[in-house]
């Protein structure tokens, strides 16, 4: 067994995958609409399906937005420096939420970022992290 992919919703697909590939460099690996459904799937990642997890963003026509709930924590990606990448994603436009630094208790050095749907984007500082 392997992971495939992690799904959310997002509101207005466009500008989520404005975000995905545009700010945080991701790229639209598929995309498929499904009108009898009304619904459009887009499956997006740093790396081909078969070599990796990526993100699946559904995207329900008739839906414009959606309560996150309490449940769901965050995506967590990998960065080779949590500081400038912060500062890239904020020139790009992007909504940097907490700032790079260390994490309580820790050396880890992480950051966190916010989707257009407000879906939160853990960045982990690459060689920081003790556990």
């Amino acid at each position: 067994m392997r992971l495939l992919h992690t799904m959310i919703r997002v509101g207005n697909l466009e500008r989520s995958l404005a975000f995905y590939t545009e700010v945080l460099g991701m790229k639209l690996l598929r995309r498929k609409d499904y009108p009898e459904g009304r619904f459009t799937l887009a499956f997006v990642g740093y790396q081909p399906e078969s070599e990796g997890a990526v993100i699946e963003l559904t995207h329900n026509w008739d839906t414009t937005e959606y309560d996150l709930g309490n449940g769901y924590g965050h995506i967590a990606l990998e960065v080779d420096d949590a500081y400038k990448a912060c500062e890239q994603i904020k020139q790009k436009g992007g909504n940097v939420v907490r700032e790079a630094g260390p994490m309580k208790h820790s050396t880890t050095v992480i950051a966190f970022v916010e989707d257009p749907d407000g879906y939160k984007i853990e960045l982990i500082q690459a060689n920081s992290r003790v556990d």
